[in-house]
């Protein structure tokens, strides 16, 4: 019976799939597989509806906000290591040095990265990944897609996401059921983190799809340049500005990965509309995204 089910639920998706993928007959420019995409992002967003955004309200109700934000720097600590080789790569030997001084000040004097210390003493957080390494050395961004669970990303970002399992310090951590349960901590805390931004970015889009793309591939290239130029695969999408609360009668829930896209869009006042989530900006408390899924041990 229990076969029986997963295999219905599993032709269901198939169905979806294959009838999102007749949608969209001309797709947008830089968004080639945008069919798909759409058919994605929608199942994305339901799986978040249904399972990841109340397991993060039932977390945020029942974990005070000092222990999320702990949390939060812990993992953070961990994900400036990483960070750190990224800018070193990079040559940005400046930022590199700070984030390794960052990982040290607070693992000791942090214990063990709960406080964020670093930061009070002046020394900035980066974000910093392998797909942004890529980026620096010119290799393009190809076009936009949207990976399941994992949300926006594009073919250099998705060819990194590799590289990130490998470069997770939490991916080598044994047993694996303790490996699985640090992921599961850092995904539902930093979708706890992202709730007041996902009512934000409800109520911000008449098309949340191609609000959410847009922010994306900006977002991605102002890191990779340092400046606010649109990437190649989107200099040519069109801008979704706000429109207001009406727009937010039909918007469909949005998933953390989603909610992580459009984050920057909200202010520190908006993210703490949500009863309970953080006041903290998320880019600067999470890092920027969360690594390939544990169970997936090649080694």
């Amino acid at each position: 019976m229990q076969a029986m089910r997963v295999n219905s639920v599993a032709v269901m998706i198939a169905v979806a799939v294959l009838a999102g993928c007749a949608t969209v007959t001309t797709p947008t420019k830089g968004d080639p597989f945008e069919s798909y995409n759409r058919t994605m992002f929608k199942i994305n967003d339901k799986i978040d509806e249904v399972a990841l955004k109340p397991i993060a309200k039932g977390y945020v109700y029942v974990t005070p906000q000092p222990v999320r934000d702990s949390v939060t720097n812990f993992f953070g600590n961990i994900g400036d290591i990483y960070t750190a080789a990224n800018n070193l790569v990079q040559l940005k030997i400046a930022d590199g040095v700070s984030d390794i001084m960052r990982v040290v000040m607070n693992s000791i004097f942090g214990v063990a990265g709960l406080f964020d210390l670093a930061s009070v003493a002046g020394l900035p957080k980066h974000t910093q990944d392998f797909g942004l390494t890529l980026g620096h050395y010119g290799v393009p961004a190809g076009p936009y897609v949207v990976l399941p669970l994992l949300g926006p990303s594009t073919v250099r970002d998705t060819a990194g996401t590799v590289v990130d399992y490998f470069g997770s310090v939490t991916s080598y951590v044994d047993p694996t059921w303790f490996s699985t349960t640090l992921f599961g901590v850092q995904l539902v805390n930093t979708r706890a983190n992202l709730l007041g931004a996902g009512d934000v970015l409800a109520g911000a889009a008449l098309d949340k799809y191609s609000f959410v793309r847009n922010a994306y591939l900006q977002r991605r290239q102002y890191l990779i340049g340092g400046d606010n130029s649109a990437s190649e695969s989107s200099e040519s999408l069109p801008k979704y500005e706000d429109v207001g609360s009406g727009a937010a009668a039909g918007a469909e829930p949005v998933s953390a990965a989603t909610a992580a896209s459009g984050s920057e869009m909200a202010s520190g006042a908006a993210a703490a509309s949500e009863p309970g989530a953080t006041s903290v900006r998320p880019d600067q408390m999470v890092p920027p995204r969360v690594q390939s899924f544990p169970s997936f041990k090649l080694r």
